[in-house]
């Protein structure tokens, strides 16, 4: 077996690190028991532990992988670099682009950045994974993306392109790692392998609980890139986290996901999107509501139009029916009673599941199940072999304690 080599910074001695950093300002969040009376110690993703990655950049030619979510308190992983004199050379975005303001599925262009001047080189349409072009003169890759631990969301593709580009041309990778908002879940239906795409590219289930630092260790050290190839990768933690700290993410991740409800309801109702059902694309609650035309009469309607996230939503201009979801507490896990109920709804059920729905679940079981009208209790335990399984695969990666103390 070909040895895989992962520096981990910062986790046990280099914790105290901390001390030596400035204060964070409203851009990290803060973690703790409310009912204890030690000081709160604030939640501090990767980005900000400065002293573990700049020794390792004096000198290197850098290409950032970033985009809006990339901040540390109120500046941005690009500008802090330039300003502390680091040479970066270019920038690689990925889906809704450098400045987070593409709609989903839009395609990212190629451009050069008006503040910094740098290249921006789009990874999101054809051109997913770097070329050798332009990793030409780049001695290290700097990797910062906020992602949701959701398998669908995209970001996760992006980095197993740039880890598999970063391995075939001999640079190293840097992760800043950052908190996971459902760090504690791992649910769904593993992904098989005869449905992976940009959507899904690995064999884990909807929810892996992971954070991006550490899901960047098992696509190295489960040989998930290309030719068994393996990146020269280094993860600089989150500071006083752990898989029971709650954290609020300081930026959107993406149009659509425009507040902490829309994050938390994102997995579940994602499987609706490969469906007939509208999740609110269009309005002032993507991710928060659900409904179809074909589901009225309903006691909630919404009529989706175009906004600056969604420039041709779902049933644009028709009123739909179905849930309002915006004041629920979120459940743990996924839900999937919700894509049972618009099921069961909906007046046209042979129009209901789109072609591309098992990409999205992962398995051709799920919409079986639908339609053979499985209990979601029932539908669980059918994970269950799989979710085992991976949760083997999964603690060999781990950065963060996974139980209480």
């Amino acid at each position: 077996m070909a040895l895989v080599k992962v520096t981990i910074f910062g986790l046990f001695i280099g914790l105290s690190a901390c001390a030596s950093h400035p204060a964070p300002d409203q851009g990290a969040a803060t973690s703790g028991n409310a009912n204890t009376d030690t000081k709160v110690q604030p939640v501090l993703p990767g980005i900000w532990q400065t002293k573990l990655y700049f020794p390792l950049l004096p000198g290197k030619h850098i290409a950032v992988v970033a985009n809006q979510t990339s901040m540390r308190g109120n500046i941005h992983l690009v500008d802090l670099l330039l300003e502390n004199h680091f040479q970066v050379m270019k920038v690689f975005a990925p889906e809704h682009g450098f400045r987070g303001d593409h709609d989903a599925g839009q395609r990212v262009e190629n451009a050069r950045d008006p503040k910094t001047g740098l290249p921006v080189i789009s990874l999101y349409g054809k051109h997913k994974k770097p070329l050798p072009a332009d990793l030409q003169n780049i001695d290290i890759i700097i990797f910062d993306i906020q992602d949701v631990g959701a398998r669908f969301y995209t970001y996760l593709s992006t980095l197993h392109y740039v880890m598999e580009a970063a391995a075939e041309n001999h640079i190293p990778v840097i992760v800043l790692d950052r908190p996971n908002p459902h760090i504690d879940e791992i649910d769904g239906p593993v992904m098989q392998p005869q449905y992976f795409s940009f959507v899904g590219m690995h064999p884990v289930p909807v929810l892996y609980g992971m954070t991006i630092g550490e899901y960047a260790r098992m696509i190295n050290g489960e040989g998930w890139l290309r030719g068994g190839v393996h990146a020269d990768l280094t993860v600089v933690p989150v500071l006083h986290y752990d898989r029971h700290t709650p954290y609020t993410l300081p930026v959107k991740p993406s149009p659509n996901l425009p507040n902490a409800q829309a994050v938390m309801l994102y997995p579940s109702l994602c499987l609706l999107e490969p469906t007939d059902v509208s999740v609110g694309r269009g309005t002032d609650w993507p991710f928060q509501v659900f409904g179809a035309p074909d589901m009225c009469p309903a006691d909630f309607k919404f009529v989706p139009q175009p906004n600056a996230g969604a420039h041709h939503p779902k049933h644009r201009g028709e009123q739909c029916c179905g849930k309002d979801l915006r004041h629920i507490t979120p459940p743990k896990g996924l839900h999937i009673e919700w894509l049972i109920w618009a099921y069961n709804h909906h007046r046209h059920k042979d129009k209901f599941f789109k072609k591309y729905f098992e990409r999205i679940a992962g398995t051709a079981k799920l919409r079986q199940q639908i339609q053979n009208g499985v209990p979601a209790d029932s539908i669980r335990a059918s994970w269950q072999d799989g979710l085992t399984k991976f949760r083997q695969i999964r603690k060999k990666y781990l950065l963060y304690p996974e139980h209480l103390h």
